[in-house]
């Protein structure tokens, strides 16, 4: 077991570090959590969605305010990938410009019918969730064109061209070139490079939408934590597919059926079953800590219980620490495979709502976000077994390592 602990430490962890530093993934991975406030306007008004149906005739209808934030979220992802991929390349000077260019590349690639230069007809459908791939795509593709150009360093130290001309000319040349790349593939050569991409797409949703590719998922997030890698490096992949999910469901709900992807923010985060106390699940650790016989373990439970609540695993993760841990990190790649597979059949037999309400925070406590976003007072009943649940699992490490801790704390005495 040391060994591979010591394999995990010296050689996968830096490894996966590196991989994940990389410019262009740690851009999308940084993307991702840009557009996070746009979902969140857009979440508050589908909560707001759930009051106004009770009382129709008090409060108004907001579903409006829903166009301008996450049913643009495929635009917006368009211009935050191009703009955060250049600041990971280190060339702050294109960020804006490009991150500008990747919404026209967007807008190219989503296929507008023109009809002449004064009218164009979009699906409007193609700005949203669905389209985050084919934002991302056009983000990384307008960041290369930038970085090729801008490593060749065009009138740099040319003291006889003025400096604002300069500027212009370096940002005229890679915008001029993104624009031709765009216009060739979806007019020039009349392809309809939106399907393209989401046909490319499509394997890598499907099985993330599936029950095996929801536990690895599941369950890569926890691991990789252990190893000191944050979850929100897996923006670039879950966070297209999260949104497509809840808008389906969503849709389906407005159009009297029953929702089906299981696979969201929701129900990974929000609800609080698969996340109860953050990653991992270490709220009942924490709560078990609360009495422990170490005074060591029992001030920091104390110190700890508040965040956890909250979902916030982070000051356990490394306080405690979880990360590296020999003893702690087994029963979190444990939780996520145990949790994530109950879930699953939970939902699929009906005993527990699929969500259809977009409220992408895992910062609210359960089972109160729970019950509101499932729309089910069974969720109440669902967090208590999951809390047990991972409370078993739990115990035995955190027995073993509390007997570590105390005999530390009697060598010390």
């Amino acid at each position: 077991m040391q060994k591979f602990i010591d394999w995990l430490t010296n050689v996968l962890a830096p490894k996966a570090q590196k991989f994940f530093n990389k410019p262009y993934i740690a851009g999308v991975s940084s993307a991702m959590t840009k557009v996070l406030p746009f979902i969140l306007a857009g979440s508050i008004v589908y909560v707001y969605g759930v009051f106004q149906g009770f009382f129709p005739t008090v409060l108004p209808n907001l579903t409006f305010l829903l166009i301008f934030s996450f049913r643009m979220l495929g635009l917006i992802t368009s211009f935050y990938v191009g703009h955060q991929i250049m600041e990971k390349l280190e060339m702050p000077q294109y960020s804006i410009i490009a991150g500008i260019t990747s919404i026209l590349m967007f807008i190219m690639f989503i296929k507008p019918e023109m009809e002449g230069i004064a009218t164009a007809t979009f699906q409007f459908g193609r700005f949203g969730p669905t389209g985050m791939f084919v934002s991302i795509a056009a983000g990384v593709l307008v960041a290369l064109v930038f970085h090729l150009i801008g490593k060749l360093h065009i009138l740099e130290d040319n003291d006889t061209v003025p400096v604002f001309i300069q500027e212009w000319i370096r940002n005229t040349i890679p915008v001029f070139l993104s624009v031709c790349v765009g216009y060739t593939l979806s007019y020039g050569l009349n392809l309809d490079v939106y399907q393209i991409i989401m046909n490319l797409f499509a394997p890598i949703s499907n099985f993330l939408q599936s029950f095996p590719g929801f536990v690895l998922l599941a369950f890569l997030q926890s691991f990789f934590f252990t190893l000191g890698i944050s979850p929100w490096v897996w923006g670039a992949v879950r966070t297209p597919v999260f949104a497509a999910g809840i808008a389906a469901n969503i849709e389906a709900v407005a159009a009297g059926l029953a929702p089906q992807y299981i696979v969201t923010y929701e129900v990974m985060f929000t609800i609080g079953l698969l996340t109860l106390g953050g990653q991992g699940s270490p709220l009942p650790l924490v709560v078990m800590m609360l009495r422990s016989k170490s005074k060591k373990l029992r001030q920091f439970a104390r110190v700890t219980v508040g965040p956890a609540i909250f979902n916030i695993s982070e000051p356990i993760m490394y306080g405690l620490p979880i990360v590296f841990n020999p003893i702690m990190m087994i029963p979190m790649w444990i939780n996520p495979i145990v949790g994530s597979c109950l879930l699953w059949v939970i939902f699929r037999t009906g005993l527990l709502k699929i969500p259809a309400i977009s409220l992408q925070t895992g910062s609210l406590p359960a089972p109160i976000t729970t019950v509101m976003i499932c729309q089910d007072w069974r969720g109440i009943l669902w967090w208590v077994v999951f809390f047990v649940i991972y409370a078993v699992i739990w115990y035995p490490f955190y027995k073993a390592y509390e007997r570590q801790v105390l005999a530390e704390e009697a060598e010390n005495n």
